[in-house]
């Protein structure tokens, strides 16, 4: 049976470690400095961010296994699993690690948009891959959180400083994310035409006959991405959601069927339509008029 370490608290992974307890809601490692660190396999009830400078170790992240990058940041939220089970060794690692609980966000804007950041949500093979400046500049906002927590404990401007940077450290992965997805191996045209290619598959296989029509989570699992990343990767290279994506190529596929003869009804069956209201609904939205006014009816 493995053995895992449940961070309830930030201050369990910390304690495991051997790292400072530095404030109740917030932990700040330097792994650098660590004496007598040990592998992990973690369930989180906690957000983290792992700044990573170099690791030999493989570790597991829901149903694989990866291996860091030297110089990579990831990312995990509460009610996710990763890590490696605890043999006892003692390892020797490079970076940083940012724990923080959802409770100290409570009331700030921060506690309103953090599910804007997906990358909380990323599997562990889609970090974020840094350049050395880039590394940097991230460090230097961990350095800068731990150096409150150290210097002014009990500060009463401590929570909203720190959240400030925590904001700024958001931001700016957000932004090298989005420099990622530009970079990801294809142009948009490339990359659309791949997708579309995904679709018209998934039709010839009659897999709508089953699961309806397809989904966001279906185009990012034939891509091996998590749901969020798949989505994020959308938006930056086609300017719109992957819903709208999808939705774009079933109405087009919808309008062929109807200007073919087809019915309502029919062509609600052939993609995948729970109902031929739904069919309808979702065609309105797309082209202004009801499927019934298209071709024959």
């Amino acid at each position: 049976m493995e053995k895992v370490l449940h961070v309830q608290s930030v201050n369990d992974y910390a304690r495991h470690v051997g790292a400072p307890i530095l404030h109740p809601q917030v932990s700040v490692i330097h792994y650098d400095e660590l004496e007598s660190c040990r592998h992990a396999l973690s369930d989180y009830g906690v957000y983290g961010m792992f700044l990573m400078k170099e690791s030999p170790y493989t570790i597991s992240y829901g149903s694989g296994n990866y291996r860091f990058e030297s110089g990579s940041l990831m990312c995990v939220g509460p009610g996710q699993r990763g890590g490696v089970t605890d043999n006892g060794e003692i390892i020797h690692i490079k970076g940083w690690v940012l724990l923080f609980h959802p409770d100290f966000l409570a009331g700030t804007p921060l506690e309103r948009c953090i599910k804007d950041y997906h990358y909380f949500s990323y599997y562990s093979n889609e970090a974020l891959i840094l350049t050395p400046d880039e590394w940097a500049r991230l460090e230097r906002c961990f350095a800068a959180i731990r150096k409150e927590l150290t210097e002014y404990p009990d500060d009463s401007h401590l929570q909203a400083i720190v959240i400030s940077y925590l904001s700024l450290l958001f931001e700016l992965a957000a932004r090298l994310y989005e420099r990622q997805f530009q970079g990801e191996g294809s142009s948009e045209e490339a990359f659309s035409y791949r997708i579309n290619a995904i679709l018209e598959r998934y039709y010839a296989e009659r897999k709508h006959l089953e699961t309806g029509i397809p989904t966001v989570r279906y185009l990012a699992g034939e891509l091996f991405l998590s749901p969020n990343y798949f989505g994020d990767l959308v938006r930056v290279k086609t300017g719109e959601s992957a819903t709208q994506f999808i939705r774009h190529f079933v109405m087009q596929k919808a309008k062929s069927l109807l200007l073919d003869g087809r019915c309502v009804s029919e062509v609600s069956d052939a993609l995948g339509f729970e109902y031929p209201q739904n069919l309808t609904r979702m065609f309105k939205k797309e082209f202004g008029v009801a499927p019934s006014q298209i071709g024959k009816r």
